[in-house]
């Protein structure tokens, strides 16, 4: 039979299948469904850790396991997938390429599935600290995990009911960015004098204040079986990571302890799926590390075991009190806009190649050469970059997803104006587009603004992304 005759006959049972998926999400029973899921994503010795330009070498052991954490909800209408991992972070094709699994397995829609990191700097930057083939084996196995951890908590899926709250974390957390007084800071890698930022442990007499507020709110989504048995919870804190690490070791940092230390505590013996606890990055952009509580000197790993613990026994004492509903609207939006690359001009191009070539000169900034290596890999990205902006609405409650390291400012500013009762953001969602300041901190510089791989959005990218939104959260709120 003729090879075109064959493909004509296969079409239609093609088409059958995936309409067979496809309805059966969309004839779920009324009420909502909920179903979660885990899946291991720890690396193999040797695969590459963190790093651009903060390099933090192979893997040489495990602290604690990280994983790939991901939570379906089903109004009967609507069908969607958030997923948390605990990555440094995740390039927007290798999200896509899990997605598109999904689709294919599942017929989810890839517009209803949002897909982040959680920004442990214990665990690979994918794939941006790639150095060797054994990297890429892992990363196409982590693709895979990912779709995974979505598929089965597809299986999983329930009766269900939910609740929203939050409780104020501020007294862990402060802005990383100090204002200076003019004329006190020293010049920036490219010998360009005027800015004002100290940044992460700047001291100094010049020092003013902190450049921007913090967002204090842990926000917490919880989810149960109707009968009251935990089913997941979803945190959302803006604190940058928590760190203190031995070098080398895999940890999910305070993030996975917060999710170890819900488990152990609700998980129970019953004929439902495992409990499962995950905690999403707020915007943390300009935050620092988990602020210790008392003058101790915590060994390795200590403190992010214990502030996991303190997150997650807040969590429950909120949770406790929140009345569960089974009957909400489930919604999702995305939008794609393109944004300009801050690619170097040739001044800067001759600078930097000037930098590379003579190693030995004396430079301005102890960042020099650094920067220079990111002005010639800069000038080989393209002049625009397409990213997706989500919005999730789960009643009276409204989720974002932004793809970059978000500045605390926008997402005050995204809860200010949301229409809904309560919002939050993720940061680093479908992909890893570079810090994200705000017009204003581009002006007073610091090295988030500085143009890098780690910082290559247009000037107004902030308001591009902000307003989008926006705009998608009024919309699903409509």
């Amino acid at each position: 039979m003729p090879s075109r005759i064959v493909c004509l006959l296969l079409l239609p049972v093609c088409c059958l299948i995936q309409q067979s998926l496809i309805t059966d999400i969309e004839a779920a029973e009324p009420g909502l469904r909920a179903g979660a899921a885990v899946v291991d994503i720890t690396p193999p010795v040797g695969v590459s850790l963190d790093g651009v330009i903060s390099k933090n070498g192979p893997v040489t052991g495990v602290h604690d396991r990280i994983f790939s954490r991901a939570l379906v909800l089903d109004d009967g209408k609507t069908r969607i997938a958030i997923c948390v991992n605990d990555l440094c972070m995740v390039e927007r094709s290798y999200f896509d390429r899990a997605k598109a699994i999904v689709f294919k397995k599942t017929g989810l829609p890839i517009d209803r599935i949002l897909m982040t990191s959680t920004h442990t700097h214990a665990a690979p930057r994918v794939p941006y600290g790639r150095a060797s083939k054994q990297d890429d084996v892992y990363y196409d196995g982590l693709i895979q995990n990912m779709a995974q951890a979505i598929i089965t908590a597809q299986k999983n899926l329930a009766p269900a009911q939910v609740a929203w709250g939050s409780f104020d974390a501020g007294k862990y957390a402060a802005c990383r960015r100090f204002l200076a007084e003019k004329g006190s800071v020293s010049l920036n890698p490219f010998g360009v004098a005027g800015e004002q930022i100290k940044s992460v442990a700047g001291r100094s007499k010049q020092i003013i204040q902190p450049a921007a507020p913090i967002d204090p709110q842990c926000s917490i989504l919880s989810v149960q079986h109707v009968d009251g048995t935990p089913l997941a919870i979803l945190g959302n804190m803006s604190i940058h990571y928590c760190g203190g690490y031995r070098k080398g070791e895999i940890s999910a940092d305070y993030f996975g302890a917060y999710a170890k230390h819900l488990s152990e505590k609700l998980s129970k013996k019953s004929s439902h799926p495992p409990f499962v606890g995950m905690l999403s990055n707020g915007t943390s952009g300009n935050v620092g590390a988990v602020m210790k509580q008392d003058k101790r000197k915590y060994a390795a790993f200590e403190w992010i075991e214990e502030s996991g613990k303190q997150f997650a026994e807040q969590t429950l004492n909120v949770i406790e009190k929140l009345p569960h509903q089974n009957a909400l609207p489930v919604a999702m939006r995305e939008q794609e806009i393109e944004l300009g690359i801050r690619r170097p001009d040739e001044e800067r191009l001759a600078w930097a190649r000037d930098i590379l070539e003579n190693p030995k000169q004396k430079r301005v900034h102890t960042w020099s050469k650094i920067y220079a290596t990111e002005a010639v890999e800069l000038s080989k990205y393209p002049a625009t970059e397409k990213i997706k902006i989500q919005a999730i609405r789960i009643g009276d409650l409204g989720i974002v997803g932004l793809p970059c390291e978000v500045f605390t400012e926008t997402g005050l500013a995204i809860k200010a104006e949301s229409p809904f009762a309560a919002t939050f953001s993720m940061e680093l969602a479908n992909g890893s587009s570079g810090y994200l300041p705000t017009p204003q901190q581009h002006a007073l510089g610091g090295y988030e603004t500085w143009p890098a791989r780690s910082s290559y959005l247009e000037i107004d990218a902030e308001t591009q992304i902000r307003q989008t939104a926006l705009d998608l959260l009024q919309k699903l709120h409509d």
